[in-house]
C-alpha cells in the first residue's frame, strides 16, 4: 500500500514538473531571466517552443502506463541535452 502511494506521488511530480516545464517554455517571453538562461545555453527563440511540446509530450506519456517507459527515456533525454548544453556554455553550475 505505501509503496503504491509513494509510486503515485512520485508519477504525480514528475507529470506535473513535465508540464510546468512545457508552460514554463511557452510563456518564456514573460520571464526575462528565462530567455536570458537559454540563450546563454544556445537555445534559440525557435527552439522553445520545440521544448514546451517536449515536455508536454513526455508528461502525457509519463500518464500512460504502455508509453511509461518511453516518457522516462524522452525525459532522461532531455535531461542529458540540457546538461549537455551547459558544459558547452561552461556553466558548470547548472550541470
Amino acid at each position: 500500500m505505501i509503496k503504491s502511494l509513494l509510486s503515485l506521488a512520485l508519477l504525480l511530480v514528475s507529470v506535473g514538473l513535465s508540464f510546468k516545464h512545457g508552460w514554463d517554455a511557452f510563456t518564456a517571453q514573460d520571464n526575462p531571466q528565462a530567455l536570458h538562461m537559454m540563450r546563454e545555453l544556445g537555445i534559440g527563440e525557435s527552439l522553445v517552443p520545440i521544448l514546451g511540446s517536449w515536455s508536454g509530450v513526455t508528461g502525457m506519456l509519463l500518464l500512460l502506463p504502455k508509453t511509461f517507459f518511453w516518457g522516462n527515456v524522452l525525459n532522461a533525454v532531455s535531461i542529458v541535452v540540457i546538461m549537455a548544453l551547459a558544459i558547452r556554455a561552461g556553466k558548470l553550475p547548472i550541470v
